[in-house]
């Protein structure tokens, strides 16, 4: 299970998709999921509500907004597990890092700091959300990625930027998050993609990342013909 993290608007979908390729080409099952699954989690929809100024003074809460996340990643654990026993490849966008990095960030901690031992504490040893194998930040300066939710939300009325979006400030601190969490192999390995990589360097980076999570023996290994099925949640 590979986890793809970073700022909003910085390129997780676009990577997941270019992985879930990279994978299929060499024959390989693949199963797509993304968090927060607002519309599918109560959880989660009520974490975005408040994000959109519902609920009272919900949002100014840092670990309430964050147990919201965790609870939503907890009701999917069961299909985690049963899509890594069935799938070669397991592809999430946004997970486990970025309460971490954004609780952190909100509460102007570092990845040291007991905000981010507290997320592993609730996530992983007590909602027993599954650990990924390993991560991949998409990294882009905060500039990069505020434009792309500017222009993502004019494009579509419906995706109008949430409270963390529109938040310049705390996005600059959360890429810095991301970083030390990268430095320290939080949770798991992680290996970094540049946001402005054009098509052709996204898809041979996707698929050496690819070669080292199935090895290079694994297309010689899966029959031809092998399904690949996708279970991605757009964000």
């Amino acid at each position: 299970m590979v986890a793809v993290e970073g700022l909003d608007g910085a390129g997780k979908a676009t990577l997941v998709a270019a992985l879930a390729d990279a994978a299929a080409r060499r024959g390989a099952s693949v199963s797509t999921h993304a968090f927060p699954r607002y519309d599918a989690d109560v959880h989660a929809g009520l974490a975005g509500e408040a994000l959109h100024g519902a609920h009272g003074d919900l949002r100014s809460s840092v670990h309430a907004m964050a147990v919201l996340f965790a609870l939503d990643r907890a009701g999917a654990a069961d299909e985690l597990r049963a899509a890594r026993a069935a799938h070669d490849l397991v592809l999430v966008d946004r997970y486990v890092a970025s309460n971490a990095a954004y609780g952190a960030a909100r509460r102007e901690q570092d990845a040291d700091g007991e905000f981010v031992a507290w997320v592993h504490d609730l996530e992983i040893a007590r909602l027993g959300v599954p650990a990924p194998d390993a991560q991949v930040l998409v990294r882009v300066p905060g500039e990069v990625a505020a434009r792309r939710v500017r222009e993502r939300a004019a494009a579509d009325p419906s995706r109008t930027p949430d409270g963390y979006e529109s938040d310049a400030a705390l996005q600059a601190r959360c890429a810095d998050l991301y970083d030390q969490l990268v430095a320290r192999t939080w949770l798991a390995p992680w290996s970094v993609v540049g946001a402005d990589e054009g098509q052709a360097a996204l898809t041979r980076t996707a698929e050496s990342i690819v070669a080292e999570r199935l090895g290079t023996e694994r297309s010689g290994d899966i029959a031809s013909g092998s399904s690949v099925r996708s279970d991605t949640i757009e964000t």
